[in-house]
């Protein structure tokens, strides 16, 4: 069975201090997330039990990790491995896609 959604419809951002976190696939091989990011939310400091990918689709964001600042813009990405601490923060307003190794919970990220 195939499985389609866009990063890019029915977008709602949110005014809050947490960004906006939607599942967009969740099936027993794969775990993508849309995270929506307003200019100046953030997730703060956490870690993720297995690797992760993390890629600007728009926009741009600053991500912490080891010690060092990143600053992503539209199109890059950035790969860690398990348990390593990290944050981000939204320079602008932008969509970022977050792959999941398939133990993973995508619960555990909405409650970041």
């Amino acid at each position: 069975m195939a499985l389609i959604a866009s990063f890019y419809q029915d977008l709602v951002y949110t005014d809050g201090n947490k960004p906006a976190i939607k599942v967009m696939v969740n099936t027993s091989s794969i775990k993508e997330i849309r995270i929506l990011f307003s200019k100046g939310q953030e997730m703060k400091e956490h870690k993720a039990p297995y690797a992760i990918t993390v890629q600007v689709l728009k926009g741009e964001i600053e991500f912490m990790a080891e010690g060092g600042t990143y600053v992503l813009a539209e199109g890059m990405l950035i790969a860690l491995e398990a348990n390593v601490p990290h944050s981000l923060l939204g320079i602008s307003d932008s969509i970022v896609r977050l792959s999941l190794n398939m133990n993973d919970q995508a619960a555990r990220v909405q409650s970041v």
